[in-house]
């Protein structure tokens, strides 16, 4: 709490020196990013470093599939072997890297086909850097550290939970149709901060404009730099395949009338709530992707749409089955505990639907496994 005292103290210096009022995605920066304060860039501990099961209290606030089971992992580098093999490229770049646990999967799953790959990491944690660094180091310099993205690359690109982590613009329709967009103030140092709307731009109400309704006190989000950040990968992705694995929904269902409440959702302590202004620094905070949004940037940055399903579907269709079948676990405990990990995995009423998978890529021209069947393309 001592922390979070000190992330609270600099937000309210920030949003001083802007006159008051800070847009809720330059509040977001701060409170995930800030340089050793954000919540990704200081050094508590944001994901479980066990395997989830009945006996163990996770660390952390939230487990990510890589941390569920290694069989997340080595199906996703069944899908990186076709892209490497289809575009004769042999480096993989993974944004956002978390306990390392993915890439050391994917590792071990490529060395295991004869595929000896060069693997780059961009990670903004420091101390999620330092883990990935113990747990990779027998990679020796066949893994390396990115501090910006490059210039060029030829490869296949994974980001799993990434986008959903982009700082989002919140936004408002009033009753009379106009447009608003979130802000935070100051309450005072006591009471913390509070929400407040103004007049959004011209610019943001042509956006909104061109893809809802305006209907009346409907509120929700708009991932902007997320959108950047799919235009800047076509600049530098020259042959390959990026997989963007995250929570979301096709515009249709994202702007749904009865989702009026936006899909901005905390975790701390591997609990869920919608109270941004909670512990400011010490829980994490995402919307959901709008992976229509997506797609039309992908587009325009001259990159193919080469798939979009569930992440369910992608998962068996990329061999997810058969690893399973082939699984020999040490212990009927253990066989028991990654069953029930993949069951999470592709439920429809865990990870299996929530999630999707969306490929964008230049140079790949045969279809990927992981969309032979139920791609939802046509959706978006």
């Amino acid at each position: 709490m001592a922390h979070s005292q000190s992330v609270s103290a600099f937000l309210h210096q920030q949003i001083a020196k802007a006159g008051g009022w800070l847009p809720f995605s330059e509040w977001m920066h701060h409170v995930l990013y800030a340089p050793g304060l954000g919540y990704y860039a200081a050094g508590n501990a944001k994901l479980a470093d066990t395997q989830a099961n009945a006996t163990t209290q996770l660390s952390g606030d939230f487990v990510t599939a890589p941390q569920l089971t290694p069989l997340f992992g080595q199906t996703i580098a069944r899908q990186i072997a076709e892209v490497l093999k289809q575009t004769n490229t042999a480096c993989v770049l993974e944004f956002g890297a978390g306990s390392g646990a993915l890439a050391q999967d994917i590792l071990e799953a490529l060395d295991t086909q004869g595929l000896s790959v060069d693997y780059f990491i961009l990670e903004v944690s420091a101390d999620l850097k330092h883990r990935q660094q113990e747990r990779l180091a027998r990679w020796g310099n066949r893994v390396q550290w990115l501090e910006r993205t490059p210039g060029q690359f030829a490869g296949c690109v994974i980001a799993n939970e990434v986008l959903d982590a982009m700082p989002i613009e919140m936004f408002r329709w009033t009753e009379e149709g106009a447009l608003q967009i979130r802000g935070v103030k100051s309450e005072n140092l006591a009471q913390g901060f509070v929400f407040e709307d103004r007049p959004a731009s011209d610019a943001l109400t042509r956006v909104m404009q061109s893809r809802m309704p305006a209907l009346p006190d409907y509120r929700s989000e708009i991932n902007l730099q997320a959108e950047a950040w799919i235009s800047n990968l076509g600049a530098w992705l020259t042959r390959g395949a990026a997989l963007l694995i995250d929570y979301g929904f096709p515009r249709h269902e994202y702007y749904h009338p009865q989702r009026h409440r936006g899909t901005l959702m905390c975790h701390i302590q591997h609990r869920a709530h919608d109270n941004v202004f909670l512990a400011p620094g010490l829980q994490d905070i995402t919307a959901h992707v709008d992976f229509t949004a997506i797609a039309h940037a992908a587009q325009a940055a001259g990159l193919d749409l080469l798939g979009y399903t569930s992440q369910a579907r992608f998962l068996l269709n990329a061999g997810l089955a058969d690893i399973l079948a082939a699984y020999a676990p040490e212990s009927e405990q253990l066989r028991a505990q990654t069953n029930g990990a993949v069951q999470k995995l592709i439920s429809e009423a865990e990870m299996g639907e929530i999630f999707k998978v969306i490929a964008l890529g230049r140079g790949v021209t045969e279809p990927l496994s992981g969309f032979a069947r139920g791609d939802r393309s046509g959706s978006l």
